[in-house]
C-alpha cells in the first residue's frame, strides 16, 4: 500500500500529459491548415528577436508599470516551475524534497527566493485584477471582451493567486514539523504561527493537502491553457521567431499576380503557350483571403498567440476615432473561426465540410477592413509581434480582386492610375498647371 500514492500520481500525470498533448496536437493541426510561407531566413536575427521580445519582454516595457508587473508573473511562471520539477520527482519516486539532498543549505536559499517571488506574483495578480474589475482600464472593456474573454483573464489571475497560496501553505505547515529537514524559508516561516496548536497529524494532512492541491492545480492549469488566451506563454516564443522581419511599411506582393506581370514583361514569353500541366478540375487559387484556410500558417499561429491585451486596439487610430475596427477583434475572430473549422474537421473524420460560413462576412465585416489606415501601429504595439494588418490586407485583396467590392473612392483612384498614371483625375499634360495658379 505504500506505493498507492505514487501509482495514483503517475496515472494522473500521464492522463494530464496525454490530454494536453492531444489539445496541442489539435492546435498544431489547425495552424497547419494555413498556406505555406517561408520564414526560415535571417536565423540570427530571428533568434535575437525571440530573445529580446519573448524572453526579455522588451515591448511590454513601453508601459512600465504593467510591464514590470507582467515580468514578475512571467518570471514566477518560469522559475517556480523548478520547484514543480521537484514535486513531480517526489510524486513519482515517493521521496520528499529530493533536491535538498543535493543542494544542502543552498536549497533553503533557492526555496526562499521562490517564496519571495510567489508573494510578488500574488501582489501583481491582485493589482491586475483591480485594473480589470475596479479601475476598469478601457481596453479591457471593449465590445469583443464581453463574456468568456473577460472571464478568462480573471480566471487566470485567480488561478495564479490560488496556486502561489497553496505553495506557501505547504511550506508553512511543514515548518512546524518536529523533524529535521529543509527550512525555515524566507516567507513561510512567518506564516507558520498560523498553524500553532495543530497536532503533528493535522499538520501533515495540511501539508499533504496543499502539496496535492498545488500539483493537481498546475496540471489542471496546463490543460486549461489550450482553450485560453494564456496559451501565449507557450506560443509567444515561436511566434516572435517566425515574425515578419521586413520593413514595417512594406506590403508583400501576391505571388500569383507577380508571376503574371513577369510573364507580361518577358519579351521571350509566348502568349499562345499552353498553360502548365495540372488538375483540370482543380479549383483556381483564390486571390486574397476569404476564410482562415486562405491565410498562411503564420497568420493562424498569430491568432493562437494573441494575448488579448488590447494594446493594438488602444494604439489603432481608426479605433481611437470611433471606427468599428479593433485589431484585437480581428485576431480573436480568426482564432474563433479556425477553432470552428477544426471542430468541423474532427466531426467529419478529418475532412472539412462546407458549413456555408467564412471569416469574411460572418466574423469580420467589410466596414472593419476598410476602416484600417494600414499604419501598422497594431503590429508595432503588440508585445509578441502579432501582425493583424497582414490578415486585413489579404482580406482586402479578396474583396478587390475576387468580388470587385472596393469602396468607390478606391475604385476612382485605381481608374485614375490606369488612365492617367497618377491617383488624381487629370492627365499628365495638366500636372504642372498648379504653377500658373501659384
Amino acid at each position: 500500500m505504500q506505493y498507492v500514492d505514487n501509482i495514483v500520481f503517475a496515472l494522473v500525470l500521464i492522463g494530464a500529459g496525454y490530454w494536453f498533448a492531444k489539445q496541442v496536437g489539435t492546435i498544431r493541426r489547425n495552424i497547419n491548415l494555413g498556406k505555406d510561407i517561408d520564414r526560415t531566413d535571417r536565423k540570427s536575427e530571428r533568434w535575437s528577436t525571440m530573445l529580446r521580445v519573448a524572453f526579455g519582454q522588451s515591448k511590454m516595457q513601453a508601459r512600465p508599470i504593467p510591464g514590470i508587473l507582467h515580468f514578475i508573473v512571467y518570471a514566477g511562471f518560469l522559475l517556480i516551475n523548478i520547484e514543480v520539477l521537484e514535486i513531480l520527482i517526489d510524486g513519482l519516486l515517493g521521496t520528499h524534497r529530493i533536491f535538498h539532498e543535493f543542494l544542502g543549505s543552498f536549497y533553503d536559499v533557492v526555496i526562499g527566493f521562490f517564496e519571495i517571488l510567489a508573494v510578488l506574483v500574488i501582489v501583481a495578480c491582485v493589482i491586475f485584477l483591480i485594473r480589470r474589475n475596479v479601475t476598469k482600464v478601457k481596453r479591457f472593456h471593449s465590445p469583443e471582451m464581453k463574456g468568456w474573454a473577460f472571464r478568462d483573464a480573471n480566471n487566470i489571475l485567480v488561478i495564479e493567486i490560488v496556486l502561489m497560496t497553496a505553495l506557501l501553505t505547504m511550506n508553512a505547515a511543514e515548518a512546524n514539523f518536529a523533524i529535521e529537514g529543509a527550512g525555515p524559508f524566507a516567507v513561510s516561516q512567518y506564516l507558520a504561527p498560523l498553524f500553532d496548536g495543530f497536532t503533528q497529524s493535522t499538520l501533515h494532512f495540511v501539508e499533504r493537502f496543499a502539496w496535492w492541491f498545488h500539483i493537481l492545480g498546475i496540471l489542471a492549469f496546463l490543460n486549461y491553457l489550450p482553450v485560453s488566451k494564456h496559451f501565449h506563454i507557450i506560443l509567444a516564443f515561436p511566434n516572435t521567431w517566425f515574425s515578419n522581419l521586413d520593413a514595417k511599411g512594406r506590403f508583400p506582393n501576391m505571388a500569383s499576380v507577380t508571376k503574371e506581370v513577369q510573364m507580361m514583361m518577358d519579351p521571350n514569353a509566348d502568349p499562345f503557350a499552353a498553360p502548365a500541366e495540372g488538375d483540370a478540375n482543380a479549383e483556381p487559387e483564390r486571390f486574397g483571403a476569404k476564410d482562415v484556410t486562405d491565410l498562411n500558417w503564420v497568420n493562424l499561429m498569430n491568432a493562437y498567440s494573441c494575448t488579448e491585451c488590447g494594446r493594438c486596439t488602444s494604439e489603432c487610430p481608426a479605433n481611437i476615432t470611433g471606427k468599428k475596427l479593433s485589431p484585437r477583434k480581428i485576431m480573436m475572430d480568426t482564432r474563433d473561426r479556425l477553432t470552428e473549422v477544426g471542430a468541423i474537421i474532427d466531426a467529419n473524420n478529418g475532412t472539412f465540410q462546407d458549413d456555408g460560413k467564412s471569416l469574411l462576412g460572418d466574423y469580420i465585416t467589410r466596414e472593419e477592413l476598410w476602416a484600417c489606415t494600414s499604419c501598422n501601429a497594431c503590429t508595432q504595439a503588440c508585445p509578441v509581434n502579432i501582425d493583424p494588418l497582414s490578415i486585413i490586407v489579404q482580406m482586402r485583396n479578396f474583396l478587390v480582386m475576387e468580388e470587385s467590392a472596393a469602396p468607390q473612392e478606391l475604385n476612382i483612384m485605381m481608374s485614375n492610375v490606369e488612365n492617367n498614371g497618377a491617383p488624381w483625375q487629370y492627365g499628365q499634360a495638366d500636372r504642372l498647371n498648379w504653377k500658373d495658379e501659384a
